[in-house]
């Protein structure tokens, strides 16, 4: 189960050019061997963990820290984070004197899960916080002076944002101009140009230094509230040595994992320790959520993000922006399950739309792009388009096409509001803030892998012009020479449980710690066929008759699909994840296939 011998200069299994246009190379280069052979060595771990943690930067020394993340040994001191301390004490004040708190969040599964965190931790005091979600078609993203005189009007005395507020000047001066507080808990990047806010934590914000700009809203939101803890005990209230802030983890988990932020440092261990609390289920709406998706085994980070995002999210892009912090809040189990149903049904809605619209973004991609290999960034704009699925859009353009990428729905008065998803390595919530400075948007902002808009028709041609000549230079390095890193190659006999069971110990995996990749070489394709409307499950076979079942999903008319069906019967190479499937109580190993070759 190791890399053939090849230098590391050539291609792995000497595929220099897959049927997805890839070059296959070793993730480890001879140093990188050396590291992972000291790892196994020192620490008595086997060969492909080792490896595995070699190729992910893991030093030596760090090995047995990096196994094992705690939230204790990896937490920093809030109070290293700029108004962190300012804000604890405001909440803390609220919190003793019983005020009215409102809390405005964002409509994805960040701000439904900072929201329903920071809604727990206030109902723990005796305080029922209200929770305002806005509407993404009509009233867009962070707050809105309207939304703000409401929130004042029923009686709020302390307003806290979570996953926005960080560029909402307008809105914040409403609640200052009213005599109301505004604490900001936030992650998204900004300027040197604060908005008008008793308090704004926000890890990324320019003088801030705490090191914790990775973090999602969701994780800042927990260490401010380790703050708020710090400051009532230190008062006296018996009420904060009952709190249990680790049950909620499995909260700041789901947030983490689906906002696509680097699993390093403090996140590592937010995930490990928040999949222990979601598999004990003591939140009855993802519980709930989890029985409608058709769980199969312990939780996963691939559950949080495929199977229980989506749905939260589905309510955000096309139904009830609020439904997701409210199921994510409630603790009546029958309520709990209507609402999960309310949300599957309202994510195959979605789903459907989804596929038109992206038939129509694709075919227009490639009328204005081509194959896309002469764009640096892709932007598609449709009159027709449903404004809260344009960041699938633009996620799927991203995969298609390699580079960054661009949706925009426009509405009937030439306003569109769109999103983006980036490639790593290239940051886009930079340019769009660029953009914004130079006067190409209404607003705009975002973190490196995604970022959302809003742009006037006029300014289309324009901005298109201005995010090709700001990213060409980036993005043509990045995707010169597409590759694909391998980590090892496995056979089918080779690909067990007890396989899996070894990778899962340097988990979870995501983004900043990419899934291990494996090579299946020289095995025959024995049986292909559609499943659903998009994927291809296969069966391989190695020349000791053992078998492994692979399926590679959204492959429908892609070349990658196309192979797998037309060469059946041939010997092939497959390049993918491995995971374990639990299906009717049975634990089998399947292979999620990324790539293929021919074995020549």
């Amino acid at each position: 189960m190791t890399a053939p011998a090849d230098p590391v200069t050539r291609s792995f299994l000497n595929v220099d050019r897959s049927v997805s246009g890839q070059r296959w190379s070793a993730r480890l280069d001879q140093a990188g061997l050396n590291r992972a052979l000291a790892i196994s060595q020192t620490h008595g771990l086997s060969e492909i963990v080792a490896r595995v943690l070699a190729g992910r930067g893991v030093g030596v020394d760090e090995a047995p820290a990096f196994l094992d993340p705690t939230i204790r040994g990896l937490m920093p001191d809030p109070s290293s984070m700029t108004d962190c301390d300012k804000a604890a004490a405001r909440i803390a004040a609220a919190v003793e004197a019983g005020e009215k708190i409102a809390i405005f969040g964002d409509y994805d599964v960040d701000g439904a899960a900072s929201s329903a965190l920071l809604c727990r931790f206030l109902r723990h005091f005796g305080i029922e916080a209200e929770i305002y979600i806005p509407d993404r078609i009509f009233e867009g993203y962070g707050p809105n002076p309207s939304a703000i005189r409401q929130l004042i009007e029923n009686g709020a005395q302390l307003i806290v944002t979570v996953d926005c507020g960080s560029t909402s000047h307008e809105s914040l001066a409403v609640a200052a101009d009213l005599g109301v507080d505004v604490v900001v808990i936030d992650h998204h990047q900004l300027g040197a140009d604060l908005p008008p806010c008793l308090a704004l934590v926000n890890p990324n914000r320019q003088d801030d230094l705490s090191g914790q700009g990775h973090l999602c809203a969701a994780g800042v939101v927990f260490l401010v509230l380790v703050a708020t803890t710090r400051v009532l005990r230190m008062a006296g209230d018996p009420r904060a040595k009952t709190l249990d802030l680790l049950s909620w983890l499995d909260l700041v988990a789901l947030a983490t994992v689906c906002d696509v932020v680097p699993l390093k440092g403090l996140n590592r261990a937010y995930v490990v320790k928040g999949l222990v609390a979601a598999r004990h289920m003591l939140n009855p709406g993802l519980a709930a959520l989890f029985r409608t998706a058709g769980l199969n085994g312990p939780v996963t980070p691939y559950h949080l993000g495929f199977l229980i995002g989506p749905r939260i999210n589905a309510g955000g892009r096309i139904g009830d922006a609020a439904l997701g912090s409210r199921l994510l809040t409630m603790d009546d189990a029958a309520r709990a399950g209507e609402i999960a149903v309310r949300l599957d049904e309202l994510n195959k809605e979605r789903q459907a739309m989804e596929a038109a619209m992206l038939a129509e973004a694709e075919a227009e991609a490639i009328a204005e792009y081509g194959n896309g290999e002469g764009a640096s960034v892709i932007v598609t704009a449709n009159d027709r388009w449903h404004a809260g699925i344009v960041g699938l859009l633009a996620s799927r353009l991203k995969d298609k096409f390699r580079r960054p990428a661009f949706a925009i729905a426009f509405d009937a008065n030439g306003r569109g509001t769109g999103s983006g998803r980036s490639i790593g390595g290239f940051d886009l919530g930079r340019m769009v803030r660029a953009a914004v400075e130079n006067g190409l948007l209404v607003k705009g902002g975002g973190h490196g892998m995604a970022a959302g808009l809003t742009v006037e028709r006029a300014n289309l041609g324009r901005l298109r012009h201005f995010f090709e000549e700001s990213a060409k230079g980036a993005v043509a390095s990045l995707v010169a020479d597409p590759a694909l890193k391998i980590d090892a190659a496995v056979s089918a006999s080779g690909a067990t449980p007890a396989l899996i069971e070894k990778l899962e110990a340097a988990g979870p995996y995501g983004a900043g710690h990419p899934q291990p990749v494996f090579a299946v070489p020289a095995h025959r394709l024995r049986d292909s066929r559609p499943v659903g409307t998009t994927h291809v499950k296969v069966t391989l076979e190695a020349m000791d008759g053992a078998r492994l079942e692979g399926i590679a999903f959204r492959v429908a008319e892609t070349p990658l699909g196309d192979f797998l069906l037309k060469e059946r019967g041939s010997m092939i190479h497959v390049a993918g994840s491995l995971s374990l499937d639990h299906w009717q109580g049975a634990q089998r190993v399947q292979l999620r296939v990324t790539d293929a070759a021919r074995a020549i």
